[in-house]
């Protein structure tokens, strides 16, 4: 793995708005390539982060760069705009309103990734992957095959590190992108070797105008694929059904893929993905349910693609950890199992984690997604007893009031995991679930923040418990 040269951008000019785990990586990368930047933030704590940054950057690097109000825009060549900035819907940010004026490109870092790996000479593959839900696990999982493999592989975008801070791969290097609908808008020239849709519910529909726009955003990680490049599209749902459908037609062959559908190309039955009625691969502990046969399906298929040996792909499937805050086992005490899948942050995420458990004690809250958690219905019957926090655990006490479902609105997980605990060891129910089908900015900085104070919440009701038993 190499840097990319420091002459590679030296006649460019880019404006960066936003300096959060996107933003703050473009600036250094785009000025360590020697392109002059201007950078802004609309939020002072973003700003001082830059100048901490611009103390420790070598002196010419940072006098490429300027932090200051991008009131224009004319003679740059690209707006580098943070992904939660809206520039079109729900209403346009007042820069990117200039750069739409000023016929500057709006751009993702991802974006910029292709064209710098391209600049620098290199041939390495792209794979883009994306879906409402199970876009990290998938992601991490091939990244983890092609590790397997000895191929040199980076992964990020999404998830994890941003794309303008990875690495500069050789010819056959694979770069592994998790790709978020506001990502894909902001596509230009870069086009994926490999593409993934996994499936489609509703979530950011005010920033897409509806389900319509947001399936049309989602559909963009298959544009401008040739004869050969791969699309891999789930099938477990009616929108991405309705798209294999039209990737069939396309230039690139389109392999489909389910959880337990056996006319999909690849499968999930009996805890193992099949091919053409043969078993290729077994899932193993950290991969539990259907959701995830599906991912483990797309990961292989895309990993085939690529060149992996067939048994490689499977023994690295076997072996994988899982995904931090993602149906995680982090705690067991009395037999009692503490699960972290905080990054459940809308209702569909959540239902593939309350499948996988017949009985359990559900946590769950913050703040709500459109529909909140009235289509987690069928799994209600499941559930022992909720306990609920965050900003909207009074809708979601509402929901589950009309359902007859037993519960309390606690509003932290300081109070909602020793009562779980407690209620569990009471009903002897085995599991205790961290599932909140709400985003967490109301309480935490993230999903991460949640999931990691869920875990030492968990950890200290067990050493309370061996304190009391003398273990």
């Amino acid at each position: 793995m190499n840097t990319l040269s420091s002459a590679l951008f030296a006649v460019k000019r880019f404006a960066v708005l936003g300096l959060g785990r996107n933003g703050l990586p473009a600036v250094q990368t785009l000025s360590a390539c020697g392109a002059q930047v201007q950078a802004w933030d609309d939020g002072e704590a973003g700003r001082q982060g830059l100048h901490a940054t611009l103390a420790h950057m070598p002196p010419a690097q940072a006098a490429r760069i300027s932090c200051a109000p991008l009131d224009r825009l004319d003679g740059f060549d690209a707006l580098v705009l943070s992904p939660g900035i809206p520039h079109h819907l729900p209403r346009v940010h007042p820069v990117a309103a200039l750069a739409i004026a000023a016929g500057v490109p709006i751009l993702s870092d991802a974006e910029l990734l292709y064209r710098a790996v391209r600049a620098a000479g290199s041939k390495a593959r792209f794979v883009g992957i994306t879906g409402t839900n199970g876009k990290s696990t998938t992601t991490t999982l091939l990244a983890h095959i092609l590790q397997q493999a000895g191929l040199p592989v980076a992964a990020g975008g999404n998830l994890g590190p941003a794309a303008l801070a990875l690495p500069l791969l050789p010819d056959n290097g694979i770069y592994v992108l998790e790709m978020s609908s506001y990502m894909l808008e902001r596509l230009n020239s870069l086009h994926f070797d490999a593409a993934c849709l996994l499936n489609l519910t509703p979530d950011h529909l005010d920033r897409h105008a509806g389900m319509e726009g947001y399936a049309q955003a989602k559909q963009r990680v298959f544009a401008g694929q040739t004869a050969q490049d791969l699309a891999v599209i789930g099938i477990d749902d009616a929108w991405c059904t309705s798209i294999a459908t039209t990737l069939a037609k396309a230039a690139a062959p389109c392999i489909t893929v389910s959880g337990a559908n056996s006319a999909a190309s690849y499968y999930g039955k009996n805890g193992a993905i099949w091919h053409n009625g043969t078993e290729l691969a077994t899932t193993g502990p950290a991969l539990p349910g259907t959701h995830n046969a599906q991912n483990a399906a797309a990961a292989l298929a895309m990993a085939l693609f690529l060149g992996v040996d067939k048994t490689v792909a499977a023994a690295a499937i076997a072996t994988f950890p899982g995904l931090p805050h993602r149906q995680k086992l982090v705690e067991s005490c009395n037999g009692v199992a503490f699960i972290d899948d905080s990054k459940a942050t809308n209702a569909d995420a959540a239902s593939r984690a309350l499948g996988c458990y017949d009985r359990l004690v559900w946590i769950a809250g913050g703040m709500a997604k459109e529909g909140g958690i009235e289509p987690l219905a069928p799994y209600f019957n499941r559930i022992e007893h909720a306990f609920l926090i965050g900003r909207d655990a009074a809708e979601l006490a509402a929901t589950l009031a009309h359902h007859n479902v037993p519960h309390t609105v606690v509003n932290t997980l300081e109070n909602a995991v020793p009562q779980a605990y407690t209620l569990a060891q009471q009903t002897h129910t085995p599991v205790i679930l961290l599932s909140p089908a709400c985003a967490s900015f109301d309480q935490y900085g993230g999903f991460e923040a949640r999931g990691q104070h869920f875990q030492a919440l968990a950890r200290a009701v067990h050493a309370q418990q061996m304190s009391r038993t003398g273990q």
